[in-house]
């Protein structure tokens, strides 16, 4: 906002800032965008503005679909009251989707302006003639009315005349809108009701059917330039939901149980980032529950010594090379081991072990170490003496 363009009657009037953030999960996760819009209250007041409010019932309230936005509604209609100075929001969209919801308020405004003249005529025409006290004042307020009436029907105008001066998008923004697809749908706060549009702008149909050998479902987009797209996902199977724990999870812990106790998968999924299938962090009884549904044997470690399993540090310590010099040899494929997530432990089985890789791998390192030992012609003397 420019200081230039403010002057004595804005500063007369109050100031409103509009706080809003269009989905439940921007405000309990998006805190950082709340904290910048509050944060505009400080700059109205650097500005000039002593009266201030902040309008945030609008908060979690989409524009889309049949929800109301009585924030909104309230700070449209102290605008055209022309009660408000100056109006503050981090984002020009968030006042309104379309301008019918503007145009909508201020004929809400210029409905409630007529009844008030029309209600002062009839109390100038009941009026007393001879009492011209009561007369006067009953003119000065139907002409107040009237004149009421006038400043809404102008700012309509106004609006109208703004409305039809906005320039029409050229080729090249659509063409600049066509390569920034994918953003603009993947956007956190992008309207559900443009996301309809782009799909009924730009897909033809839809033919979907079901490949029973691969247990997916095939979708074939016609697009309309005439291209033709084919998408598949997995088909959902009986007793599945959107609740469930991911696959990736589950894998992971039947894999870690071999060597970790459940309050220890339970750290080690929580800081890859997985999370149960109702978006839960992972605790020790949520995989305990998890294992004995898909009956997962807890972790024993008399059962994983007898079985074999040993970490990255245990096999490299068997072997009698480093863990680094080992997990370089199990990225180059010269070893089998299971690594389940990233930020996680290396599983190797004893009775697994090749043989001839451990002898290889024993030898190159030990052939490292010789050609690294500096030769005694070339060591240098250092001498300690006090004298």
């Amino acid at each position: 906002m420019s200081e230039k363009k403010i002057h004595s009657q804005h500063l007369a009037r109050k100031a409103m800032l509009y706080v809003r953030q269009s989905s439940a999960y921007q405000v309990a996760h998006n805190v950082e965008s709340q904290k910048l819009q509050y944060a505009m209250q400080q700059r109205l007041r650097e500005l000039g503005w002593r009266e201030i409010e902040v309008i945030d019932e609008d908060l979690g309230r989409s524009a889309a679909g049949m929800q109301t936005r009585a924030g909104f509604e309230r700070m449209v209609a102290e605008v055209c009251l022309g009660r408000v100075g100056a109006v503050a929001a981090r984002e020009v969209s968030r006042f309104a989707r379309n301008t019918s919801e503007v145009l909508a308020a201020l004929q809400r405004d210029l409905q409630a302006a007529q009844y008030a003249a029309q209600r002062a005529q009839r109390q100038y025409d009941a009026a007393d003639p001879e009492n011209r006290l009561v007369t006067d004042e009953l003119e000065r307020r139907w002409n107040q009315a009237l004149q009421g009436v006038r400043d809404v029907e102008g700012r309509i105008e106004q609006h109208a005349l703004a409305v039809s001066n906005v320039p029409s998008a050229g080729v090249e923004e659509f063409a600049d809108l066509a390569a920034q697809l994918e953003a603009i749908w993947h956007k956190p706060d992008a309207d559900v009701r443009l996301k309809k549009r782009i799909t009924r702008a730009l897909i033809h149909e839809v033919v979907v059917d079901v490949d029973a050998a691969s247990s997916e479902i095939v979708l074939v987009i016609h697009w309309k330039g005439g291209v033709h797209t084919e998408v598949r996902v997995p088909r959902r199977r009986r007793g599945q939901n959107m609740t469930q724990t991911s696959k990736e999870a589950i894998d992971a812990v039947r894999i870690l149980a071999r060597m970790c106790s459940d309050r220890l998968i339970a750290g080690i999924l929580n800081r890859n980032g997985l999370r149960t299938g109702r978006g839960n962090y992972w605790t020790q009884e949520r995989v305990t529950a998890l294992r004995s549904y898909h009956e997962i044997p807890a972790y024993s470690c008399e059962r994983s010594v007898n079985e074999g399993w040993m970490n990255l540090t245990q096999t490299a310590a068997l072997i009698g090379v480093s863990p680094k010099t080992l997990r370089l040899a199990v990225e180059r494929n010269e070893f089998k081991a299971e690594h389940p997530v990233a930020d996680g432990p290396w599983i190797f089985n004893k009775n697994s072990l090749d043989i001839n890789a451990v002898a290889q791998l024993v030898e190159r390192a030990r052939a490292q170490n010789r050609r690294t030992e500096i030769p005694a012609d070339k060591q240098g003397f250092l001498n300690l003496s006090m004298t």
